[in-house]
């Protein structure tokens, strides 16, 4: 497994600039592309919910928009040293620029709790495949 220390650095910034005043659950994300290329984002609510951004989302945009499509791996870094997983929806998204063995690490500022692949984090999914 590749080093996960800059992703974690990467999300632990990205979440100290979240914009969470309604939940209070910063949460922020960095993602490796299978090109070596790395892209963050954070959370960013919205008065009118369910409008804003989780941060998986916004780093996926962010990889996106700078020309890449292929995630190799996550890092995502929430509040208070806490457990924090992907929601169903960032689930998917993932899954739309991600192989199976995808690695997603759930993660503190200094420690991984949880590394699954993508299979494991949603199994049986339904992807890009199955439109062709």
């Amino acid at each position: 497994m590749a080093d996960v220390t800059e992703l974690m650095r990467m999300a632990t910034r990205a979440r100290d600039n979240a914009y969470a005043p309604y939940s209070n659950h910063p949460v922020g994300a960095a993602l490796r592309t299978d090109t070596g290329r790395v892209y963050a984002g954070c959370n960013v609510e919205n008065a009118a919910y369910p409008v804003g951004n989780c941060a998986e989302q916004a780093a996926i945009a962010a990889m996106v928009l700078g020309g890449e499509s292929r995630i190799a791996e996550i890092v995502v870094v929430g509040p208070n040293g806490a457990l924090c997983t992907p929601c169903g929806a960032c689930r998917q998204r993932m899954r739309e620029f991600a192989a199976p063995d995808m690695r997603f690490h759930a993660c503190t500022e200094t420690d991984v709790l949880m590394t699954m692949t993508m299979d494991q984090l949603l199994p049986e999914s339904f992807g890009p495949d199955n439109l062709k």
